[in-house]
């Protein structure tokens, strides 16, 4: 089989409860998954050992998500076959986007074609969730609900046509998502109610009403991430009407009425010296 390629599509948040914390250590969650036209290129091709070239040079190698994926998928198949696989990065890293996600449900999906496994998608999601719990989300992408710590997903309409401007603030910190989680404190849980009406609007095909998004870690990430704040009220100053955190942060979004002005908020932005991203969503219908 010839060489296969597919992009791997960011993802925002449309909003992220945490309910309360489980007695296995992970949290209980109902959040909106919703995959938008910002995107890494995957490419595979058949060879005799498994390799993986990024173009950036430190991503190579074991670390990475994409090649985990692919040690899986040798594991539960039994195959010998290898693969070169070559990995283009656009979304920005560590950022509550979920690049890295997107990009090893890219792997198990080529592979598993490029292998002939033949591995149906019932299982291809149960190998996913052993790599991160938003991977077997990127396996359809689109939007999705998702509840329990993230493995029970139900898709939903996506909201077709909604633009928005992402910014993605280069601040990292390290084991951010857990040391998140460990600063959540008792005003930072809710019942979920607000992420479960927004998923009732959107199954009927409704609008994306932007006062029914809430993260739960808004108030740890802005006491976490030096210079969040900062940025969020720079969006704000350019015109965007409500700022919203994405995941685990630090990226922030607002939703635009049209592309048009998406540019002119991008533009705004550019002005006051920060960096914007017009991205559109994308329904799973959409996605390669």
């Amino acid at each position: 089989m010839a060489g296969l390629t597919l992009r791997a599509y960011a993802k925002i948040n449309l909003g992220l409860e945490v309910i309360q914390r489980r007695e296995d250590g992970y949290h209980e969650l109902v959040t909106i998954l919703q995959t938008v036209s910002l995107y890494d290129e995957i490419g595979v091709g058949a060879a005799e050992t498994l390799t993986l070239h990024c173009d950036r040079s430190w991503m190579d190698g074991r670390r990475n998500l994409m090649w985990k994926a692919a040690d899986l998928l040798q594991k539960e198949s039994g195959t010998q076959m290898g693969a070169v696989m070559n990995l283009v990065k656009t979304i920005p890293i560590s950022a509550g986007l979920g690049g890295g996600s997107s990009d090893a449900a890219a792997a198990l999906r080529c592979l598993n074609d490029l292998w002939r496994l033949n591995i149906n998608n019932t299982r291809l999601a149960e190998l996913a969730s052993h790599l991160g719990s938003d991977v077997p989300f990127f396996l359809q992408g689109g939007t999705q609900m998702a509840t329990g710590r993230g493995e029970c997903l139900e898709p939903l309409c996506t909201p077709k046509g909604q633009w928005l401007v992402l910014v993605s603030p280069d601040i990292r910190v390290p084991r951010k998502t857990s040391m998140l989680y460990e600063n959540l404190g008792p005003r930072d849980f809710s019942d979920g109610s607000m992420t479960t009406r927004l998923a009732e609007t959107l199954r009927v095909g409704g609008a994306l009403p932007a006062d029914c998004i809430v993260n739960a870690f808004e108030r740890a990430a802005d006491e976490m991430f030096p210079g969040l704040d900062r940025h969020r009220k720079a969006m704000l100053e350019a015109g965007a009407e409500q700022v919203h955190l994405s995941g685990s942060g630090p990226s922030l979004f607002t939703l635009m009425e049209s592309k048009c002005e998406g540019d002119a908020l991008q533009k705004r932005l550019g002005e006051l010296g920060f960096y914007g991203i017009v991205v559109q969503t994308v329904a799973a219908e959409e996605l390669n």
